[in-house]
This record gives structure tokens, sequence and C-alpha cells, in this order.
């Protein structure tokens, strides 16, 4: 992949860096040459995680992206520091596993407020003149939550698929501007988040059942993501590209 696709000298906001998907975007952009900024809440797992990666210039910021009234104010910083935005990966979800009965208007603002209203406010934010380069590519990580229903997921599904629609929209509306925006749906992945799911679930997932190409690593997912921040997938924009196993499909 090294010999097809090229950041040198590029730089790439990566929200959600501190493990799992996130990190393991860091770690192959990097690879790839890209000067990175993550921004995560945890310092001590985005440290780990900038100790992983390869080159130099890069960056790490804590912060909550709850707080989505300073969102500006720190990329402000952030571009102040890391200089204007190549691309930008959203690898934030904030998970959570309700029935309706349990499903307070707390726990919605919380989940919608996070997985979505970030996503949007930095968008708004980094797409400003001079906060950008030509070519911005974003890409939000989704989830097959988002377009295949599950027992008591109803508002972290409705928050990703509502990332999907905005990214629908706003790949017409910043087209002009010469920026793409699209979205990775991955299925089951090896990561921390899975484990924890197993461990709740008496260590039974019955969606393997239908990821036929079995459990998948952060990689896998990674290597979409990068392809769809780089030139080669220049001439693609506005879609959701499954990162699934094949389970949207059986």
């Amino acid at each position: 992949m090294k010999h097809l696709i090229s950041f040198e000298d590029k730089v790439i906001l990566i929200t959600g860096a501190s493990a799992g998907i996130g990190q393991a975007t860091a770690i192959l952009l990097s690879n790839l040459g890209a000067k990175l900024i993550l921004l995560a809440t945890n310092e001590e797992k985005l440290i780990n995680t900038m100790e992983l990666l390869s080159g130099g210039g890069h960056h790490y910021f804590c912060y909550n992206l709850a707080n989505l009234e300073n969102i500006e104010s720190k990329i402000k910083e952030i571009i102040n520091i890391g200089g204007k935005i190549d691309g930008f990966v959203n690898c934030v979800g904030v998970r959570s596993r309700r029935p309706i009965s349990l499903l307070t208007p707390k726990e919605i603002r919380n989940l919608m407020d996070i997985n979505f209203g970030s996503f949007i406010e930095i968008v708004r934010c980094i797409t400003k003149k001079g906060n950008f380069n030509s070519g911005l590519s974003i890409v939000g990580v989704s989830s097959i939550a988002a377009q295949a229903g599950g027992v008591s997921v109803t508002a972290y599904a409705a928050s990703k698929a509502a990332v999907e629609s905005a990214v629908r929209c706003l790949s017409k509306e910043l087209a002009p501007k010469n920026i793409r925006l699209n979205t990775v749906v991955p299925a089951q992945i090896n990561t921390p988040e899975y484990a924890n799911l197993l461990n709740m679930n008496g260590g039974v997932d019955n969606v393997l059942n239908r990821q036929y190409l079995g459990l998948g690593e952060a990689v896998d997912v990674a290597n979409a993501i990068a392809f769809l921040l780089s030139p080669a997938s220049k001439f693609i924009t506005g879609i959701s590209l499954p990162v699934d196993g094949g389970y949207l499909s059986s």
C-alpha cells in the first residue's frame, strides 16, 4: 500500500486516536508519511499511541468532545500548532446498549452530542477559509448498526446513521471547495471495545454468524480509511463503504 498511497507532509487530524480503529489508523498513516494531530480524552493512552508512530511532526491534544461549545477554540489551537488540515478522520464513537425502557433523554443527548454533534462542529470549523488545504478529505467511522437493526442499540445506531446522512449532504455542499466526505462502515472488529462487548454477552457474538469473513482487525478499517483519505479515491465522495466481512450482504 505504501507504493500506492503516500501522505508525505500531509496534516491529518484523528479524533478518538488513543485506541482501536483510531490508533490503528494513526499508526498506518504515520507509516505512509503523514504528520498527525491526535485528539482524545485519555492522555496516557494518547502518549502510548504517539510512541507507536513513525516519523516526526506529530502532536496530540486532550479534549472531551462532549464540550461542543469550545471545539472551535480547540480547532484554532490545533491549526496554529499543526498547520492547515489535509485530512480528518472521526473515530470517536460512544457506545450504548440500553433497551428503550432505560433510554433517557440524558443518554440520548450524550450520544448525539459526541457521536454526531462533535463531528459536525469539527467539520464546520476545519472547512472555514484558511483552515484547510485544497483537496481536504474527511472520513467518518460509522457502524453496521446504522444500516441494520439491533436490539438495545437504538440511540447509538441513530447517531451513526445521522453521520452517514450528514456526509451525503455535506459532500454536495462542500464539493465546490474541493472537499470530499465519506464514511466507513465497520462490523465486528477486534478492539478493546469488542472485548468488552463479549464480556457483557458471556462470550457470545451472534453477529459473527453473518460476518462470514470472520472477525476483522482494526488495520482492516484503517486501510479503507487511508484509501478514502488519499488522492487514489479523488472521484469518490458521499459514500458509506462497508468494511464488514460480508455482514451487510448476507
